[in-house]
């Protein structure tokens, strides 16, 4: 990385105590510049930001729209230079018309796969319902019996059941406490 002197716009250093927390300790602006950090107020969000996370987890840059900050920890201090993006444009650029591809891309696939998912659920009912009529040609079962054999909850069965009654294809025979008993 080849780093460019006036890139550098200020530098701080900040601090932790184990009371207070994170503290601005020093800071010095190299070049005048109308990006203004107000860094007694953001101490505590970079500190976190750099030093939070699991251990190895934690990032050594972060890149702003204006600005990116560079941080450097020793012991419970952070130093963090605050640097001008020269020449990232082009490649945020860039990255974002992949990003854009890869969402577009993604939903397409994720549309695809619910379609699909919705076809299947469709076609799995109606095979339901073609062995329930089958199996209920010439005897009778109960609901909760036919809800255990098929692993469908309550709420489905009485769809599926309701549905086939309705299309006449079958019909109630008795009812014996709750349960309902069905036939074809």
């Amino acid at each position: 990385m080849k780093f460019v002197k006036n890139e550098l716009i200020s530098a701080a250093l900040i601090g932790f105590d184990m009371i207070s927390g994170p503290f601005l300790k020093w800071k010095s602006e190299f070049v005048k510049t109308p990006l203004k950090i107000n860094l007694d107020e953001f101490a505590t969000n970079f500190y976190l930001s750099f030093r939070g996370g699991n251990a190895g987890k934690k990032p050594r840059a972060i890149l702003y729209d204006n600005f990116y900050i560079v941080a450097f920890p020793k012991g419970l201090e952070l130093c963090c230079l605050f640097m001008k993006p020269i020449g990232i444009e082009k490649n945020i650029k860039e990255l974002n018309k992949i990003a854009i591809k890869m969402i577009t891309d993604i939903e397409s696939e994720e549309n695809d796969d619910l379609d699909d998912k919705v076809d299947n659920v469709e076609e799995d009912i109606d095979e339901v319902k073609r062995i329930l009529t089958n199996l209920l040609k010439g005897t009778e079962m109960s609901t909760p019996e036919l809800r255990r054999y098929f692993k469908l909850s309550n709420s489905q069965i009485w769809k599926i059941m309701n549905d086939l009654e309705s299309a006449h294809q079958i019909k109630r025979t008795k009812k014996e406490g709750r349960s309902i008993f069905w036939t074809s």
